[in-house]
């Protein structure tokens, strides 16, 4: 199964030449933020991937699999910090927003809310914000979020995970109108059940997970690289004329 995953993913990126254009991942060390930072370099773009700490960045530092991608030290929630990393780039053509934090149960503190959707919602609109300038002097480019399942229904255990996905939706639909001017596409994907390290503990509990498998119509978890394919094409001139999406990568679980 994972060779053929492989191979579909190599055919996937044999479509799209990112050559000569620079990709920022941010949160792009870990899960799909991690797949997506390697798609893109394997299309030929120069990529740069965040991390939020010192640790996240040496563990990346230390896998090949992240050899020519540049990795920096990024805080969301410092805003300083964004513009300081984005303004100096020569061009920005791709940007995809893969940051995102998850408390579940601790979620009801208000506290604890806030700091969610500060990570979730407001990240990426600053990333966008500070973004926008140098994607439309490069012609224009393509903003991509990550939604979730959640951003069409509830989750009682998170309920500040449920409410920043349902504000990416949002977001994703407004800042595509609002950009669209400067050839901006903005979209987003999102994804179900996906093996990363924000979902280990439903795939630790032996009956969560097999609830999660029966419920799903693939019958399986996803992987992060089936996230990033999606994501490559959105961000791609093959999707020149779609903004305002949001596209599931789930498995079908939307579906029943």
């Amino acid at each position: 199964m994972r060779r053929t995953i492989a191979a579909a993913t190599r055919n996937m990126q044999a479509k799209f030449d990112f050559s000569g254009r620079v990709a920022l991942i941010v949160g792009g060390t870990t899960g799909i933020g991690a797949a997506t930072a390697q798609a893109f370099r394997s299309a030929g773009a120069r990529v740069i991937a965040t991390g939020v700490s010192e640790a996240e960045l040496g563990e990346a530092l230390a896998n090949a699999a992240f050899a020519d991608i540049e990795l920096v030290r990024l805080d969301v929630l410092d805003t300083a910090a964004i513009p300081a990393l984005i303004e100096p780039l020569p061009r920005l053509d791709v940007v995809v927003y893969c940051a995102g934090i998850i408390r579940r149960d601790a979620e009801f503190d208000p506290t604890v809310f806030e700091q969610v959707l500060a990570v979730n919602v407001s990240g990426g609109m600053r990333v966008a914000t500070a973004a926008r300038p140098l994607l439309a002097r490069s012609g224009g480019g393509s903003i991509l979020f990550i939604a979730s399942m959640l951003s069409y229904f509830g989750g009682p255990k998170s309920p500040a995970y449920s409410a920043s996905k349902g504000a990416v939706r949002q977001l994703t639909m407004s800042l595509a109108g609002a950009y669209a001017a400067d050839q901006i596409r903005v979209n987003a994907v999102a994804p179900g059940w996906i093996v990363t390290n924000l979902s280990r503990g439903a795939r630790d509990d032996e009956s969560r997970n097999a609830m999660i498998v029966a419920r799903t119509p693939m019958a399986r978890w996803g992987q992060p690289d089936e996230v990033a394919d999606p994501i490559m094409f959105l961000c791609s001139d093959a999707a020149r004329f779609i903004t305002g999406a949001i596209v599931p990568v789930d498995g079908g679980f939307l579906t029943i």
